[in-house]
């Protein structure tokens, strides 16, 4: 049974595979990741069976909470996996008292705009050039975000 847990030094190794897997998402590095193992931004994975099978990466600015990087294997997408890492992110903030939830996507990335869509989240920007390699605008899309712990389910 999948279940949603804190990331830990473990599962950096798992996390890079998956993100080297999918171009599309922000590219960090092993230290990156060891900051969000250490507790420095918050860092969730799925892990079932086969081991890690997504992660999402947030942090706290202030009133927000903005996502910084989310990606599920690419064999077993879309069996829920990116929504429940939605929902930790989204409970998460609530228990913050975050005003809103935002986050970046390319603006040719449709699956993960429409992804982000049926989760309740709008377009509220354009960051002109924001990705290099190649060099692409993001769109801003933003959820306001809920009240507490467990209501985003």
């Amino acid at each position: 049974m999948p279940r949603v847990r804190k990331m830990e030094r473990r599962d950096i190794g798992a996390v890079l595979e998956i993100q080297a897997a999918c171009p599309e998402i922000a590219q960090w590095s092993a230290g990156d990741y060891e900051r969000a193992a250490a507790g420095e931004i918050a860092c969730w994975v799925v892990d079932d069976d086969l081991g890690v099978s997504g992660f999402l990466v947030a942090r706290e600015l202030i009133s927000e909470a903005e996502i910084l990087n989310l990606a599920v294997r690419t064999d077993i997408r879309r069996r829920g996996i990116g929504s429940e890492l939605i929902a930790e992110a989204i409970d998460w903030s609530g228990g913050l008292g975050a005003e809103k939830v935002f986050l970046e996507v390319r603006e040719s990335n449709e699956k993960a705009i429409r992804f982000y869509e049926r989760h309740g989240f709008v377009a509220a920007g354009r960051r002109p050039g924001y990705y290099a390699a190649p060099v692409e605008d993001a769109l801003v899309l933003t959820l306001p975000s809920q009240q507490g712990p467990g209501q985003s389910r």
